[in-house]
């Protein structure tokens, strides 16, 4: 199937470690099950999950030391195309550790390294320069300590020169940055909790919560604004309308991974070219897959095409 160039852009990626307990206890040794180890960051998960689904994008990552070099080798081995450009420091280790007894997950997340602001403007001209004329490009994932808040804006301004697309789901500082409007970029994501941070107020009803997203989208914050209500599905206001997606009823066996699934299934359906309702409709399908895989595994395919199959979409 054609779909138009995508690249994703992780700054802050992560080698991702996952085990099991029997029990979590404070101040014992816990023998843990041999880890399984996956690359991770936002923008990874989102190439990653795009090559499940047979489609193609290129990952921008920043890479440093020896965890750096053993997450490149992961990406390898993975067929994902990397633009590597070096950060200023090692590549962070994240940890997720599931009780046995509970069936409760723990994540331990580390920082990563600080960036100074050469260090940011070097990856804004970079990304730049690779990014794909009429293409996409996904930032996704958290910003490493010291990039400034507005890089998303900055990066939405140089990418208008290049004509590509921007999607971003991002939180804190850098989300309000983009929520004060003027940047248009593509999509903007984020959940109900940074939503109501961000109203000044709950959103309690599906109407409210499409009610302030499509508020940003006359704000000129984003020409899309998908909210992400937990289990009650996801909104998104365009500028064509405001749909919702009901969440799929599924066994739940770890959630890690869900958000930049259903990024990738957004990205990778704008990018072949479906309206906004059958791409609301793939990231719903594809985060509700995710969860019915261990650890970080993301999504299967088969699992993302029936449910896509089985979705509720409905305009509001």
């Amino acid at each position: 199937m054609n779909q138009a160039p995508i690249l994703t852009v992780t700054l802050n990626p992560a080698l991702d470690l996952s085990t099991e307990v029997d029990e979590v206890k404070p101040d014992l040794k816990l023998r843990c099950a041999a880890p399984v180890t996956d690359p991770g960051g936002g923008g990874i998960n989102v190439s990653r999950a795009i090559a499940v689904m047979g489609g193609e994008s290129a990952a921008f990552v920043a890479l440093g030391g020896a965890t750096g070099t053993r997450l490149a080798e992961l990406l390898d081995r993975a067929d994902i195309n990397l633009h590597c450009i070096e950060a200023p420091g090692e590549t962070r280790e994240s940890l997720a550790v599931t009780d046995r007894t509970t069936g409760q997950q723990y994540r331990f997340v580390m920082p990563g390294p600080t960036w100074q602001d050469r260090d940011a403007q070097a990856a804004l001209d970079e990304i730049a320069r690779a990014a794909p004329p009429g293409g996409l490009v996904v930032l996704s994932g958290s910003n490493p300590p010291g990039v400034p808040d507005d890089f998303a804006a900055r990066l939405a301004a140089r990418l208008a020169d290049e004509q590509a697309g921007l999607i971003v789901d991002t939180s804190g500082p850098a989300l309000r940055q983009l929520a004060r409007g003027g940047h248009r970029v593509t999509l903007l994501r984020m959940d109900r909790a940074e939503a109501e941070e961000l109203a000044g107020a709950p959103l309690p009803q599906r109407a409210d919560t499409a009610g302030f997203a499509a508020s940003l989208v006359l704000a000129g914050a984003a020409q899309a604004v998908i909210v992400a209500r937990g289990d009650d599905g996801n909104i998104v206001a365009h500028e064509t309308g405001q749909w919702h997606a009901e969440s799929h009823p599924v066994e739940v066996v770890s959630k890690v991974g869900a958000g930049d699934s259903f990024v990738a299934g957004f990205t990778l359906a704008t990018a072949r070219g479906l309206d906004v309702d059958h791409a609301l409709g793939w990231g719903a399908a594809m985060a509700s897959a995710a969860c019915m895989t261990p650890a970080t595994e993301l999504c299967r395919a088969e699992d993302a095409h029936r449910l896509f199959a089985e979705r509720i979409v409905t305009r509001l």
